[in-house]
Formats: C-alpha cells, sequence, structure tokens
C-alpha cells in the first residue's frame, strides 16, 4: 500500500502537490519531509499519517503521475487527428511542463534511478513502458492509414521521441530556454513524420 488515508483527502491531495513539485525542479534525493511540512504548515507527524515514509510517498506520486499522463494521452486520442498530430500533442505535454520551469516527474527520478527504492524503480520503468506501447500504437496507426511514412520498427522509433525529449527538456531547462526545447521537437517531429526521399 502506498499511502494510508491518501484516497483524495485535501492533506493528503496538498503532500502529494507540493512533492511533485519538489521532485520534479529539484529531485527525490533534494527534499525531505520537513521541507514540505514546513511549506503546508503542519508537522512530521501529520505527513507520516497519510504517507508512512518516504518510499511511500514516491509511490504514490508516480502512481497519480502516470494516471495522470495516461488520461493526458486518453484526450489526444479521443480529440481525434491523424498521427501526426497525436505526435506533436504528445510532444506538448513535454513543453507544458518545462512552462512551469519543471522536469517530466519520471525524467527526474530516473535521474535518481540507483537510490530510489524498489517499488519506485519498477514504477518509473512501467512508465516509460507505457509511453512507449502508445507511441508505437500511434506510428503504427500512421503506417496503417498512411499518414506517416517512417522507416523502422515503431517500439523503435517511440523509443528514440522518449528519449530525445527527455533529454531536450533537460538540456532546456539548464539554459532556461523553452525555444531550445521547441526547436528540437520540432526537428524530432519532422524527422518522423517526413517521408524517406525514394
Amino acid at each position: 500500500m502506498a499511502a494510508r488515508n491518501s484516497g483524495g483527502t485535501d492533506t493528503a491531495s496538498a503532500v502529494l502537490d507540493v512533492a511533485e513539485r519538489l521532485v520534479q525542479t529539484r529531485g527525490f534525493n533534494a527534499f525531505s519531509y520537513a521541507d514540505i511540512a514546513t511549506e503546508l504548515g503542519i508537522t512530521k507527524p501529520a505527513l507520516h499519517y497519510h504517507f508512512a515514509g518516504k518510499a511511500e510517498l514516491g509511490e504514490a506520486l508516480v502512481a497519480r503521475y502516470t494516471s495522470r499522463f495516461s488520461e493526458a494521452l486518453e484526450a489526444i486520442d479521443a480529440g481525434g487527428g491523424d498521427a501526426a498530430h497525436k505526435l506533436e500533442a504528445y510532444a506538448d505535454l513535454y513543453a507544458q511542463v518545462l512552462a512551469q520551469d519543471r522536469m517530466c516527474l519520471c525524467g527526474m527520478l530516473a535521474a535518481d534511478f540507483h537510490t530510489l527504492p524498489g517499488p519506485m524503480r519498477d514504477a518509473v520503468i512501467r512508465f516509460f513502458d507505457h509511453n512507449e506501447t502508445w507511441l508505437a500504437g500511434v506510428i503504427e496507426e500512421g503506417r496503417r492509414d498512411g499518414t506517416l511514412q517512417v522507416g523502422g520498427a515503431g517500439r523503435e522509433i517511440a523509443r528514440i521521441m522518449i528519449d530525445t525529449l527527455e533529454g531536450a527538456i533537460l538540456v532546456a531547462r539548464t539554459y532556461g530556454d523553452p525555444n531550445r526545447f521547441a526547436g528540437s521537437a520540432r526537428r524530432l517531429l519532422t524527422e518522423i513524420t517526413t517521408p524517406p526521399r525514394s
């Protein structure tokens, strides 16, 4: 169980909100329960009431982030449009995070990967696997309906896309330059969606 009594209480949600921002801006190992307690004006025992320890808090964070990201992917599917449009919308999810001067939560956790508790490591991998599967499905959908003419397996292209976007957001944030990310994402999408020359 990732959390105690965390199913929708205002305090638990506030704890998750603060912790998510701290992970996305500092990393998982660079904040403590004391940081959250101070920001929310509550005691550390109150935090432990909702999340027994930092490992449990981390699991709840990844679960919530993955759920919200999955909902965003479902919204992209529901919005219609061809495969190229869906890939652009996917890249825009990263741009929206960067606009808040944050990193993808699971990208940030990947940097701390070997110091994370086992269940958190497993959850981070599941997040990336889910994204890879969704992207591969979009790419194969584009192949089937003729809107994408790309070389290489769909899963391989999906991996390249995730790896590139995660790296691009990291470097763009380092420079404080969202346009740097936008340029990289645009070039990536052009490479993926432009038919190969015969």
